[in-house]
């Protein structure tokens, strides 16, 4: 009997436990379904419209995840397909890109933070979007957060310092637009802090100096500016990515165990400190694009483990030890367009199969890449001294003008003083209004203003190179022997091309383009003004230009000459149908070629202002010289032709048409690489045939279908598989989602390393 109450007993608990759990894990369905209607109805959630069961029970998806522990969701991760495609964002729903205008953030966090006990959650691309609420922070026991790639803006709230559990917060590609949080230092556990691609200003604050813990800090692509704090007590961190933001302080100590540095595209001055040569561990340096002087650190060379280094576009300038050293993982070298004298150290050989090593737009003595004469340098870095030393002068006479200023203030407040009945007189100063007289709606001032800044950009990089002149049409006609048919070069849909010959012996190739909207001379005078400022090794050099029809400043121009550098070894169309033995581009030569392109339109984006798009980007555009340097043309011809009437445009449209030619570049490229990797001739077929094979490149036998032999038999298939990914990404249908040029050169870069290592180690093992 008494056993009979002992099971009766143990079965009413069992019951009464099971109806409580049951009930919790109907709780939490509920709020999950709530959640789904609340991100109304995303296809990745789906899944629980018909299920029975209870929800912790479904399996796993790429797209949707959830995972219980002790009957409760602890992981919810949900993964969309609403990618960010608009550029700006003002807080409110936006058709096909937002969730509804009816959605509200507030609702959606109070319904999350029932699930109390969340430990994971990812709500990336679902289209949320509003300032996030700061009641998040009452899932108290959160470790990772990740909510890339929405719609948030404003700023990011202090409660969330309450998240002592939290270990990674990833808030990638949203509108954040307040300055980086000063309360990250009370997260004791932060390892991860990724905010890249938002609208981040004003000041890394210091107290991130404090959070020892941190591994990976990844800030690119914000409006960051001011003095990077001196980093060296985080121990722990590997990775560091604060690219194309507006730093402007000098390079401070950094941690000895980074492996990564990525600071290029921002205003970084000084020199390497020597400190960076005891960076044992770093793998990667990208400190190009920066106002970086001085000789760079011999030592940077020999680092151990460093394996990609690019400090290309800074102003270094000296010369490198002829006996440098360099690390037996240095695959990939790029010291490019900087002030650099002297010989190539034998460890940098351009010509080496063991790396990869740019170095063209120096002053060094190598055949192989394009250099600047010396005095070019020698100038550059003089000016640069003269410079200094008028700043100091400046200083000195601002300091002592202040002083005497303020002694005068001092005089004259004691003689009013001493005089008030003297009769008060406010002076009021009106600056005039800025006119150009001859400002014409052909042309914007600001157009006109922005021509004026890239013309003190450029008046370093112009020097060493040919001066830029106006031809007269006589000097044209003799030079073409009057457009003689036997000098015609080809014909497109902008215009015919002459070759030809000035009088110092010097070929030119002559471009007549047809002007045809309504343009005078002296406005087209201001575009060529303009676009001859764009100098870069690797875009074919404009000499000069010749106005027809447009006698005065007022007339209407009919046609325009455009004198152009001649490139004599053909196009890269014609290369990549090379079929003799010796002439066939093998892989590397291919990726060299890319790399140049990718480097002449980065600087059309962004080395220039106003930046240049619609750059006519096709095989039949890339010139090949006696080298094989690639060189661009038919660049900048959006200045000259109607859709200039585009770039005068204001507001949204002007922005609108802005991205549209740049992502247009961008696509453009996607086929350039394409063609590249499959050749002309199938290229050939149109693209709607390659959009559709693209699919075949993700198997083996689909590559060897398609892919051209003379790349398949010279290639890794790691280098091929970069490639191709980013080719893919670059002639993605949904405009926004392909990526900068920036990333288009880095990942064409890096493919360009990995198959110089290949290279290296086939040689090795067939020497062996």
């Amino acid at each position: 009997m008494g056993w009979l109450k002992v099971f009766v007993t143990v079965l009413f608990m069992w019951g009464f436990l099971f109806q409580n759990t049951h009930q919790l894990r109907s709780y939490e369905n509920e709020i999950l379904l709530q959640l789904r209607k609340h991100l109304e109805y995303p296809v990745q959630l789906d899944v629980l419209e018909n299920y029975n069961d209870e929800f912790c029970n479904l399996g796993s998806t790429l797209n949707m995840s959830i995972i219980c522990q002790d009957n409760s969701v602890t992981e919810l991760k949900i993964k969309g397909n609403k990618l960010v495609k608009v550029n700006e964002f003002h807080g409110v729903a936006v058709p096909n890109n937002t969730l509804s205008e009816h959605f509200s953030i507030e609702s959606f966090v109070t319904t999350l933070t029932r699930l109390s006990s969340l430990k994971v959650l990812t709500l990336v691309s679902l289209g949320i979007w509003g300032p996030l609420p700061a009641k998040i922070h009452r899932l108290s026991s959160l470790e990772v957060l990740d909510m890339s790639s929405n719609f948030l803006y404003g700023s990011i709230p202090f409660e969330m310092s309450t998240l002592v559990k939290l270990h990674t917060l990833t808030l990638d590609g949203n509108f954040f637009d307040d300055t980086l949080p000063d309360w990250l230092d009370l997260l004791p556990n932060i390892t991860i802090l990724s905010m890249k691609n938002n609208r981040l200003k004003g000041q890394i604050p210091t107290s991130i100096t404090k959070i020892t813990s941190l591994a990976d800090i990844v800030l690119s692509h914000n409006a960051l500016s001011g003095e990077l704090p001196d980093l060296s007590a985080l121990s722990n961190l590997h990775l560091l990515d604060l690219r194309e933001n507006h730093l402007d302080s000098q390079l401070p100590p950094l941690p000895h165990g980074l492996t990564t540095i990525l600071l290029s595209n921002n205003a970084f001055s000084g020199e390497i400190p020597e400190e960076f040569c005891k960076l044992n561990q770093l793998q990667h340096l990208d400190l190009s694009n920066n106002a970086l002087t001085g000789m760079p650190p011999a030592d940077l060379f020999s680092l151990p483990s460093i394996s990609y280094m690019n400090l290309a576009f800074n102003v270094l300038s000296g010369s490198l030890p002829e006996n440098l050293n360099c690390g037996g993982e240095l695959g990939f070298v790029d010291i490019s367009d900087n002030r650099l004298v002297g010989v190539v150290p034998s460890c940098l050989n351009t010509s080496s199969d063991k790396r990869i090593v740019k170095v063209s737009g120096n002053c060094l003595s190598v055949d192989t890449q394009y250099q600047h004469s010396e005095s070019y340098c020698k100038e550059a870095n003089l000016a640069k001294k003269h410079n200094t030393g008028k700043e100091i002068a400046i200083l000195v006479s601002v300091v002592g003008g202040t002083v005497i200023f303020v002694v005068f203030l001092a005089a004259v407040f004691l003689i009013f003083c001493r005089r008030q009945h003297a009769r008060r007189n406010v002076d009021q100063h009106v600056f005039p209004k800025v006119v150009h007289a001859n400002a014409q709606p052909n042309i914007s001032a600001e157009l006109l203003a922005n021509a004026r800044i890239i013309s003190q950009a450029a008046a370093l990089g112009s020097q060493g190179a040919p001066s830029y002149r106006v031809f007269s049409m006589e000097e044209l006609e003799e030079v073409t022997e009057n457009f003689n048919k036997s000098a015609l070069l080809g014909e497109g849909s902008i215009g015919k091309i002459y070759k030809g010959k000035l009088e110092n012996g010097t070929h030119v190739a002559v471009r007549e383009l047809n002007v045809y909207r309504r343009c005078t001379s002296w406005n087209l005078k201001l575009r060529m003004d303009l676009l001859s400022k764009f100098r870069h090794p690797h875009l074919v050099g404009l000499l000069g230009h010749c106005i027809d029809g447009g006698a005065q400043d007022d007339s209407t121009v009919h046609r325009l000459f455009l004198v152009y550098e001649f490139i004599p070894c053909g196009n890269l169309r014609a290369r990549l149908s090379e079929t003799t033995p010796g002439k066939v581009l093998k892989w590397s030569d291919r990726l060299a070629i890319l790399i140049g392109v990718a480097k002449s339109v980065h600087f059309l984006h962004t080395g220039v202002i106003p930046p240049s798009y619609g750059n006519s980007l096709k095989t039949n555009n890339i010139l090949l010289d006696e080298h094989q340097i690639a060189k661009l043309s038919d660049y900048g011809m959006s200045i000259l032709m109607e859709e200039s009437e585009k770039v005068e445009a204001k507001g949204d449209g002007y922005n609108s048409w802005h991205m549209t030619k740049k992502e247009d570049d961008v696509y453009n490229f996607g086929f350039i690489l394409l063609e590249s990797l499959v050749g002309p001739i199938v290229s050939g077929k149109g693209e709607t045939f390659l959009l559709n094979e693209m699919a075949s490149f993700g198997s083996q036998d689909g590559r060897h279908r398609i892919v051209d032999p003379a790349v398949l038999i010279t290639s890794s298939q790691e280098s091929l598989s970069i490639v191709i990914s980013i080719t893919n990404k670059c002639i993605a249908p949904e405009s926004l989602s392909r990526p900068s040029f920036e990333d288009v050169l880095w990942n064409l870069q890096y493919a360009a390393q990995v198959q110089a290592t290949a290279d290296a180690d086939q040689k090795s093992d067939a020497t062996t």
